[in-house]
């Protein structure tokens, strides 16, 4: 079904546009340069007549990342001569925004007796709402990715119905995908009479294996995040009542790259100062400061991160995809080099030496001819004294992060009289690359795995006969709270990614997908017969075991 990202703060713009013909817009946004771009081609103005501030911002998940009432609140200020401020009521969210798409999806997979896959075929219809462009292109690139299959046709449609045009949320397309492949992966398991991680294992995609789009995989931990799985004390554990089930299932997804900048400027104390243009709603600030930090051998505490608005920094694109903390980190990891190489130069100039007769270690630079050593911060305090401030700006543009790869266990409970599901224990896995924050990147995977939960449980859109939605309020669509679920245990898996110079994959997206089909293969175990559809809300597993056997 249609489900919302579920963001507590709703969309809200402030708007004032001057005398002199200059536009500021305050607003909440994954992304203020693409508000800058759309902005200009509505309201036929300069793009640098616009200046864009993105506020702090209390979730997005995709949802944020287009743009609703922006030009509106600018279009009335211009009117009134005042500021404006426009805020969307939650009704106003609900029906008026985008949500995730539903879907409508086929899978048949083949394999030999041994176990090996040797062909499937897939079909799949995404809701695009009232106007083209649903994310049925990640499901089809994503569905099969944990798998190595030499044989491979899918189909994927995109299908403009009466209803809100959806948007992105976390691993856009990816969650309906591992849906369509994962249960029929764990059938042809049982029918094969093989462990389904096992059956996973012998099929798991490598290096060189290639994507559905025949492009080569590169190196990625699904064999050593399904080995974690396997040995891990969930797994091995045995269920311990009635009505209990376990479900197992992984989730891949390809990770792009775009635009990123960064300046850096160097206090007279040594601390530096860090100006990003990406919307920190994960963690990004601490992630990229932390990468700068490594590079010039200073504490994080020692980087002051800022994200500005479209005047201060060059074109950042959305946050959004994972790719904040890999393609903002790598942006500023050039301009830390930079920085490094400019303070070598002042070294020099201080010791009457050659640049290339220094070197720099954990914040100390090194001449070794003559063995002069001086900290970054006793350096940085002769900076005006020896050729003035010490600053520097990057854009990049980045050749793509790659794939992500996660996985679940989950063991829940089915009342037989009501059909309630309750989730007992939830393990999430997942291949992170580098864990540059451990704790923030343990958030993001729980996180992604408590509305994975949601969507499979209890969430989706209602609508009456003529297409109206009915329960547009958090009253009346059901999102999990602390008291649905358990605490999500975690286990990082550390395969570094060869594209990063410290092996980031980006963690925001990955941990949302297994979650639909781990959760359904649970309640099938549960009771015994296969769930196909989602939500599994208490009635649709009262009847489906009530038409067990029929």
């Amino acid at each position: 079904q249609t489900v919302h990202q579920g963001y507590i703060e709703p969309h809200a713009s402030t708007a004032s546009w001057a005398g002199d013909g200059r536009l500021t817009i305050w607003t909440c946004t994954q992304g203020a340069f693409p508000i800058r771009s759309n902005c200009s081609a509505i309201l036929n103005v300069p793009e640098s007549e616009i200046k864009v501030i993105p506020t702090e911002i209390g979730g997005g998940f995709g949802a944020k990342a287009t743009m609703y009432l922006e030009p509106v609140a600018a279009i009335l200020s211009r009117k009134s001569g005042r500021p404006v401020k426009v805020i969307m009521s939650r009704k106003d969210v609900f029906e008026g925004t985008g949500p995730a798409a539903a879907s409508i999806m086929r899978t048949k997979i083949g394999a030999t007796n041994e176990g090996k896959i040797t062909a499937a075929q897939i079909w799949m219809a995404f809701d695009a709402g009232a106007y083209p462009g649903s994310p049925v292109g990640g499901g089809t690139l994503c569905a099969t990715g944990p798998y190595n299959i030499e044989h491979l046709l899918v189909d994927g449609y995109d299908v403009v119905t009466n209803h809100q045009k959806v948007q992105a949320y976390r691993a856009p397309g990816q969650p309906q995908g591992a849906f369509c492949v994962e249960p029929v992966i764990d059938e042809l398991a049982e029918k094969l009479g093989m462990d389904p991680l096992d059956f996973r294992l012998k099929n798991a995609s490598k290096e060189g294996d290639r994507m559905p789009n025949g492009v080569p995989h590169p190196v990625f931990g699904v064999v050593e995040m399904e080995e974690a799985m396997k040995a891990h004390d969930h797994y091995q554990t045995p269920l311990t009542g009635p009505n209990q089930g376990r479900g197992v299932a992984v989730g891949y997804r390809w990770q792009g790259g775009q635009v990123s900048s960064a300046t850096i400027a160097v206090n007279s104390n040594g601390t530096i100062n860090l100006i990003t243009g990406s919307v920190d709603i994960g963690g990004s600030r601490t992630a990229v400061a932390m990468q700068a930090a490594e590079v010039l051998g200073l504490s994080a505490e020692d980087v002051a991160p800022t994200v500005v608005d479209t005047d201060t920094i060059g074109f950042t694109a959305n946050t959004g995809g994972s790719r904040t903390a890999f393609d903002t980190g790598f942006a500023a990891i050039q301009a830390a080099e930079d920085i490094k190489r400019q303070l070598i130069a002042r070294a020099a100039l201080i010791w009457d030496v050659e640049e290339d007769e220094i070197t720099f270690n954990a914040g100390q630079f090194l001449c070794a001819r003559t063995e002069d050593t001086i900290s970054i911060k006793d350096l940085a305090a002769r900076l005006m004294r020896t050729g003035g401030p010490v600053t520097t700006s990057v854009s990049t543009n980045s050749p793509g992060i790659g794939p992500v790869i996660a996985g679940n266990i989950v063991d829940v409970e089915v009342d037989p009289e009501t059909g309630k599901v309750d989730v007992l224990r939830y393990t999430a896995f997942m291949d992170v690359g580098t864990a540059v924050h451990p704790s923030y990147v343990e958030g993001q995977i729980q996180g992604g795995t408590v509305q994975g939960i949601g969507w499979a449980l209890n969430e989706g859109y209602v609508y009456n006969e003529d297409g109206a939605m009915l329960n547009s309020s958090f009253l009346d669509y059901r999102m999990p709270t602390t008291l649905d679920v358990p605490m999500i245990d975690t286990v990082m898996i550390e395969v570094p990614n060869p594209k990063h110079p410290f092996g980031l994959r980006g963690v925001g997206e990955a941990p949302i997908i297994p979650p639909l089909p781990a959760v359904a293969l649970a309640v099938s175990d549960a009771i015994g017969v296969r769930m196909t559809s989602l939500p599994l809300t208490p009635d649709v597993v009262l009847e489906a075991m009530e038409n067990k056997g029929k």
